[in-house]
């Protein structure tokens, strides 16, 4: 295995670091400012969004791009670094086209879309002009285990009706979300993990509801991780996704990249916690030595070091094996990185907020939220015990050495 970057990944990394610092992060404190006034969208990413497409920096994401489509066409394994340089600012990820949930929605419509949805719900999505949401968690079941979703997706004459109740829909309350891709029941008498299928709801369908925007850890994100409730939702067959029966198949094809994406960018934000605790231990000075010169302090900067290093090359071995032999042989790495890399930044994110002392617990850092986020995603995409329950199922398979 070879990891290291080829000189046109490096030269995306050059741009990249040099577009974040000029742009970006300088804008930083105006989109604060746009959040707290409630305007959403920011009127400063799109902005941004029109220089970075200007320069090249957008659909970084998606190994299947098309020539006619814009964007840079890259491997799991180039794009895992310039991820990690998005992540370090938790809302940058937007301005290249490359934030979730649109990115693994696009990576679906590029997989199973049919020439019609491609033209209708995938172009904008690609051009940035839209953005969507995937409607798949319920409140009533423990949706840890897909096969409880019971949300129904029901044939009426040429039409699908849906019905259903979904909750942490992330990008539901932006006023840009035109799409909500569902996960439903077309077949309750099918086997287990053929009775669902994925159709495409319009967000302004009659019967679609945005009941509330859900915080998280009492943090409120104004796009929008919401409760959704589909009642009587008629589209036409034609918005099916893929084939009926089809749901988890297209799931898997979704969630296994977009791990990698989610990984890479919580390193970034691992590796700027731990930026901002060296550079406070160096500043601070108790009980008359600086905070560095205190072993518990210095342990901690040292074992973030380690955990990061180690995260990150776990991250990258799953890339390459998913670019080299597809998803589903890279499934015990995606399960293993979606466990390791929200420990560790909750891990890191403790001991910054530790060293900052009462300030790490404002919103003069990012450390609040770092850590908050890292706590989530202990949820999303998987809560960690069914992870781990799938690598220890591949262990128990494997022949002993």
């Amino acid at each position: 295995m070879d990891f290291e970057y080829s000189p046109k990944v490096t030269e995306l990394q050059g741009r990249l670091r040099e577009f974040m610092n000029q742009h970006v992060i300088p804008a930083d404190a105006e989109w604060q400012r746009q959040v707290a006034a409630g305007l959403q969208p920011p009127p400063i990413v799109e902005e941004l969004k029109t220089r970075a497409r200007a320069v090249g920096l957008w659909n970084l994401f998606l190994p299947g791009l098309r020539e006619d489509e814009p964007g840079t066409r890259l491997t799991n394994l180039e794009y895992a670094p310039l991820a990690e340089i998005m992540g370090r600012w938790l809302w940058s990820a937007e301005v290249f086209n490359c934030s979730a949930p649109d990115t693994g929605n696009m990576e679906l419509l590029h997989l199973r879309g049919t020439p019609e949805q491609k033209e209708q719900w995938l172009k904008p999505l690609l051009e940035g002009r839209i953005r969507s949401c995937f409607a798949m968690t319920e409140p009533e079941v423990a949706s840890s285990d897909a096969t409880n979703i019971r949300t129904s997706i029901q044939r009426e004459g040429a039409d699908y009706v849906i019905n259903g109740h979904k909750w942490f829909i992330s990008g539901a309350a932006d006023p840009r979300c035109k799409l909500s891709i569902v996960l439903g029941v077309t077949n309750p008498e099918a086997d287990r993990h053929q009775r669902h299928s994925m159709a495409l709801a319009p967000m302004d369908a009659p019967g679609v509801e945005v009941i509330r925007n859900l915080p998280i850890m009492n943090h409120h994100s104004p796009e929008g991780h919401c409760e959704v409730r589909f009642t009587n939702v008629r589209v036409p067959q034609t918005n099916l996704l893929g084939e009926e029966g089809g749901g988890f198949a297209n799931a898997q094809a979704r969630l296994g990249p977009g791990r990698i994406h989610h990984c890479m960018r919580s390193i970034g934000q691992c590796e700027y916690a731990l930026e901002l605790m060296t550079r406070r231990a160096q500043e601070r000075t108790a009980f008359g030595k600086p905070l560095a010169d205190h072993g518990a302090v210095s342990d901690w900067i040292a074992l973030s070091r380690l955990e990061i290093e180690q995260a990150r090359l776990l991250v990258l071995k799953t890339a390459w094996l998913m670019d080299r032999f597809g998803v589903k042989a890279a499934r015990k790495e995606v399960a293993m990185i979606k466990v390791v890399v929200p420990r560790i930044q909750t891990t890191i994110a403790n001991r910054a907020i530790q060293t900052f002392g009462a300030a790490g617990l404002t919103n003069d850092t990012p450390l609040a939220f770092i850590w908050t986020w890292g706590r989530a995603l202990q949820f999303v995409d998987g809560p960690d015990e069914v992870h781990l329950r799938a690598i220890a199922r591949e262990e128990l398979r494997s022949p002993n050495p």
